[in-house]
């Protein structure tokens, strides 16, 4: 496992947005921005990089962070663009989504970076692919990993705002990447039917980019770790209450970022990932707000 170095504080880079359905709700989201969340709530204190509008929306995000007393320093508000939105509507009963482009979080400014690396040393960045789609926050994007030494990724293929050159681009030099099956079969084009097959993917994508692992999260069916010397599977910790399975990924994602910054070694982590992650599916949408829900994992984990 890397050694983490400088600030045991993690980075977490990209979208903050709202989901916007037909009937006027509107739910607070992104993946980073949930990741974020939960690591406020296990007590990990994430600096959380990002951009909203000025605007009610925007307001709401930067109310809904000083109330949960996540540090709102690295969200900045943009006078020219929105808030990130995602319109959701329903089609034969399945729901689309629109992930509105040119918004605020498309606009990080490098300055804006540089200013918070003036007299910090961050050990650690996740980040999305969606943050990846246009020029400016790619920028921004790229300087941050330049000046973060390790770095955990979590792509997420929304179409139509990747390519496999931008994902290529994005997975040169990280550490850890996560996916699922449909993005690993995307990815590699290959068969996602039997457990020999997905490994056979799993390799040759975590050979390619020289990752330290790869993480694999296969829903009902647990998840599966990849790196140099073996391959490990965790099966699924049973949901007694399934209400959704809405931010399943975040909650695991938050979670391996959590193990990296407290030394658990990786099977430690991936058992925990998996556990966090089901209890995630026992929730309404992505997050709680309930403090006594992440108490429980921070007093038990000893976070």
């Amino acid at each position: 496992m890397t050694r983490l170095s400088g600030s045991r504080r993690p980075v977490i880079f990209g979208e903050v947005l709202f989901d916007l359905f037909s009937d006027g709700t509107a739910v607070l989201g992104g993946a980073p921005f949930n990741v974020a969340w939960h690591l406020q709530g296990l007590g990990l204190s994430p600096l959380f990089i990002s951009r909203v509008g000025q605007d009610k929306l925007g307001d709401r995000i930067l109310q809904a962070m000083d109330e949960w007393t996540m540090d709102t320093s690295a969200v900045f508000q943009d006078p020219d663009h929105p808030t990130g939105r995602v319109q959701v509507s329903l089609q034969d009963g399945q729901p689309s989504f629109d992930i509105v482009q040119d918004v605020a979080y498309d606009h990080i400014e490098a300055a804006m970076v540089r200013r918070l690396y003036a007299n910090s040393a961050y050990a650690m960045l996740y980040h999305g692919s969606l943050i990846y789609r246009m020029p400016t926050s790619a920028q921004s994007l790229s300087l941050l990993r330049q000046m973060t030494p390790s770095i955990f990724v979590d792509i997420n293929l929304r179409a139509p705002w990747w390519s496999k050159e931008k994902i290529d681009e994005l997975l040169q030099g990280i550490n850890w990447l996560k996916l699922n099956e449909t993005e690993l079969q995307t990815l590699t084009g290959g068969s996602i039917d039997e457990n020999q097959l997905i490994e056979q993917s799993a390799r040759a994508i975590l050979e390619k980019y020289n990752l330290q692992a790869l993480i694999v999260t296969r829903g009902a069916e647990g998840a599966m770790l990849m790196t140099a010397g073996k391959s490990l599977n965790v099966a699924p910790v049973e949901v007694n209450r399934l209400v959704d399975t809405v931010g399943a990924g975040d909650g695991f994602s938050a979670i391996w970022l959590a193990g990296l910054l407290r030394g658990w070694s990786y099977e430690l982590t991936l058992q925990r990932a998996v556990e966090f992650s089901a209890a995630i599916c026992q929730l309404r949408g992505a997050v709680s707000q309930d403090k006594e829900f992440y108490h429980y994992y921070h007093y038990h984990w000893m976070l």
